[in-house]
């Protein structure tokens, strides 16, 4: 009786990277099609008004790149840690510790000139959110702890401490009663430098550039790699698995905290509740999409912001639901998941004999 079985791929199928991707994206967006369809929206209509949006005009562009900076950090941090198999679902969480470190530096340096202020605001967010991912490396190293739970949950203590101070004593006695800090002086402010598209985005190509020569140049890059594509061997052959493991969290969460940085400098303008939305999860779908490589990272993080600014507009021009950016982000996530098995796997047809005595 004929039959098929799942066999890994010796090397993965040299059309699947072209085929997966595209198609993963069509079924994405056609059940987001038939969602609108449910709700007597046009799907054509919704998606020229998303495309508008996001990428129509030169004002809709920059507000693309806004969304896209933040998001390129943190998905440049998360993919790091996902090159060593380690899964950091915890950049949400150390996006808000690094608007706290860099709040923190605003606070306690408030007469620093600018270019002094920028730098000491970056590297106290990159401390703070570092060592919100080297927890739970710690916890994993020490403990066994599973990364992916460790970070997650770790996302919802740093919300909820940003929200603490922002509520509490890093409260604006001026506010009116609104929960965030005063006003950041000119100095703590990310200058525009295209359009009103701000520094930060200088920030990401520096970031861009000193890790894939740290990935690329460098010995503990090199190992970083290694252990990620076989732990066993890793150990080995000496490799440090275990300072790796912390290093690498570490690292992600220091990106991750740069871009709360930015973040809370060049949009708020303060620290408040609303910094966090939701920019760590979608670093989780812009990685994926990427295959981790840091200039698709930049490609597919100026797309999903692109999708989220259309969104808002699909919001208000066709009164689509809040949720729908979730749902259309959540199912391109799925659908590109799925289609990495037919990039690694494949059916092999399989034959059984039947005899028997007559």
């Amino acid at each position: 009786m004929d039959g098929f079985r799942v066999v890994r791929r010796q090397t993965p199928h040299r059309w699947a990277g072209l085929v997966v991707l595209p198609a993963a994206l069509l079924i994405a967006l056609a059940f987001c099609s038939l969602l609108l369809m449910i709700q007597d929206k046009s799907p054509v209509e919704a998606a020229v008004v998303l495309f508008q949006g996001g990428f129509g005009s030169l004002h809709a562009l920059q507000d693309t790149m806004l969304k896209a900076i933040p998001i390129f950090l943190c998905s440049l941090g998360v993919s790091i840690a996902f090159r060593m198999k380690v899964w950091n679902i915890g950049a949400e969480g150390q996006f808000a510790l690094g608007g706290v470190g860099a709040t923190w530096a605003v606070l306690t340096f408030p007469d620093l000139p600018m270019p002094a202020m920028l730098l000491t605001m970056l590297a106290c967010a990159a401390v703070a959110g570092g060592l919100w991912g080297m927890l739970p490396g710690l916890l994993k190293l020490k403990f066994g702890l599973n990364e992916i739970i460790s970070t997650l949950m770790l996302n919802y203590i740093g919300i909820e401490f940003m929200r603490y101070l922002v509520y509490g004593p890093w409260k604006d006695p001026g506010s009116m009663g609104f929960p965030m800090t005063a006003m950041f002086p000119d100095e703590a402010i990310f200058p525009e430098v295209i359009g009103y598209v701000h520094a930060g985005i200088l920030v990401c190509l520096a970031a861009a550039v000193a890790v894939s020569i740290f990935l690329q140049r460098t010995r503990l890059g090199f190992e970083l790699c290694a252990a990620g594509e076989n732990p066993r061997a890793a150990r080995y052959a000496r490799i440090p698995y275990g300072f790796l493991l912390v290093f690498v969290l570490t690292l992600s969460g220091a990106l991750a905290g740069m871009a709360g940085c930015v973040e809370v400098s060049a949009t708020f303008n303060r620290l408040q509740p609303s910094l966090c939305t939701g920019y760590g999860y979608t670093a989780i779908v812009v990685a994926w999409l990427s295959r981790l490589r840091t200039p698709s990272i930049a490609l597919f993080s100026i797309f999903l912001a692109g999708l989220l600014v259309g969104t808002d507009n699909l919001q208000v021009d066709m009164q689509v639901p809040a949720a729908f950016g979730g749902i259309l982000e959540g199912c391109i996530l799925l659908c590109v998941l799925a289609g990495q098995f037919f990039y690694t796997y494949t059916f092999v047809r399989t034959g059984r004999s039947q005899g028997g005595a007559a």
